[in-house]
């Protein structure tokens, strides 16, 4: 039997703001609504206020979950009025993220250092 891989999903779109404690306060019901979606385990919000830049990395617990969830974002994005989107996935290579510290999130325990 295979593991099942997780998946990374890039999100990056050009974004007029708000930014900070605002997108903080803007943006919370949206943040539950993400966090309540199948197969996440994680989101990191990114924002770029010099590029005018915002987006997201998300771990999903397969590619099955990330797929579902790009499409449905792409769309809010749109209804948003938000253009230039881009959205890549990834499969997480979880062997190396241990030995660079990425264990944790991962649910895998932490490689020992060599000296």
């Amino acid at each position: 039997m295979s593991e099942v891989s997780k998946t990374a999903l890039l999100f990056r779109f050009p974004f007029p703001g708000p930014w900070g404690k605002e997108l903080t306060e803007a943006s919370h019901e949206l943040a539950r609504d993400i966090a309540d979606e199948h197969g996440l385990v994680w989101k990191i919000w990114l924002e770029d206020r010099e590029t005018g830049h915002a987006g997201g990395i998300y771990l999903f617990g397969d590619a099955s979950a990330a797929e579902h969830y790009r499409e449905k974002h792409e769309r809010r994005l749109s209804a948003m009025g938000l253009t230039g989107v881009t959205a890549n996935g990834f499969l997480v290579n979880t062997e190396l993220s241990v030995l660079t510290m990425a264990g944790a999130a991962l649910g895998q325990a932490r490689a020992s250092r060599r000296c």
